[in-house]
């Protein structure tokens, strides 16, 4: 997708990101932890691994007993390839509100109740993506001469937006062959589900459409890109620095990113109700084209590996 000029306007861009943005270019302190690959359930499909953790961390969280009240959390996501190339990125973001035992809460009409042992819950994900991007996988992120620092200069035009769901998302990442984080589940307010569940409305309504380098269409408020369509839930058309989130801000920077906003907005105004340790919290789940494979792309402390 890139040309060779393009590379060396990577290259310059990045140098002058690191004289703008000096925070966001600092070199990260080296890693002299182990990083190790678990591959103990290679042969169960990415979705299900996925699944069967999000669903045993929540069940451990609401422990034994009844639960009296509606409980509230969310697990965000990201995948990149090697390289953290911006076409093979992605940042996502699931939702869940376990129902109370007896409940007569009024539910959500878009989301389908769901069963896991003795617990009702709703679910939705934040995934947005060209609507077509399923069957037409080449995102446009920067075309043109100098798009990648001049925002004006870049060709791709806003497309029709589509949320996908998580299972979605995940077969997403298999074909892709990509590095996968989870953060959480963290636990967040009544509040906190209801400007999610608007945000999910608000891009299922049709009017905002999707743009990989929404640096000029989020001024305008015409389209987004994936980690802002998650961002800033009261605050559709958040502002950001270069490139939104910084330099290489997308793949899982692009969720850290996130991560850090919900740390102080979203903790300040009561709707995240625990902690969050960025770099500890997050699971990773990597592709190895067979099983005990080395040849494995793995950004994480601990991985699980997975092959389809």
């Amino acid at each position: 997708m890139l040309s060779q000029t393009f590379s060396r306007l990577a290259l310059a861009a990045g140098f002058i990101s690191c004289v703008v943005l000096p925070v966001s270019c600092t070199t990260a302190p080296v890693d002299l932890k182990p990083r190790t690959v678990d591959f103990s359930h290679y042969d169960q499909p990415l979705t299900v691994q996925v699944f069967e953790r999000i669903q045993d961390n929540v069940y451990e969280r609401l422990g034994k007993g009844r639960i009296k009240e509606d409980r509230y959390f969310i697990i965000p996501f990201a995948y990149e390839n090697r390289g953290n190339e911006p076409h093979f990125s992605h940042s996502f973001i699931s939702v869940i509100r376990v129902l109370a035992d007896g409940s007569h809460s009024k539910l959500t009409p878009e989301l389908r109740t769901r069963r896991y042992k003795d617990r009702e819950f709703e679910a939705f994900t934040i995934s947005w993506l060209p609507a077509d991007f399923a069957e037409n996988p080449h995102l446009c992120v920067f075309e043109g001469f100098g798009a990648l620092v001049v925002p004006s200069c870049n060709e791709c035009s806003a497309v029709v937006g589509k949320s996908f769901d998580l299972a979605s998302t995940l077969k997403l990442a298999v074909s892709a062959q990509v590095a996968v984080g989870m953060w959480g589940p963290y636990e967040i307010t009544r509040g906190g589900f209801d400007l999610g569940v608007k945000r999910l409305r608000v891009l299922e309504a049709g009017k905002v459409k999707y743009l990989a380098d929404d640096r000029i269409s989020r001024k305008k408020g015409t389209a987004i890109n994936c980690f802002h369509a998650m961002s800033s839930l009261d605050e559709l058309y958040p502002t950001g620095g270069f490139l939104g989130t910084g330099f290489k801000g997308w793949g899982l920077n692009g969720t850290k990113h996130v991560l850090k906003e919900y740390t102080t907005k979203a903790s300040n105004k009561g709707l995240l109700l625990q902690p969050v340790d960025i770099e500890k919290d997050v699971v990773g789940f990597v592709y190895a084209p067979e099983k005990g494979s080395t040849k494995v792309y793995n950004p994480f402390r601990n991985a699980s590996a997975y092959r389809n």
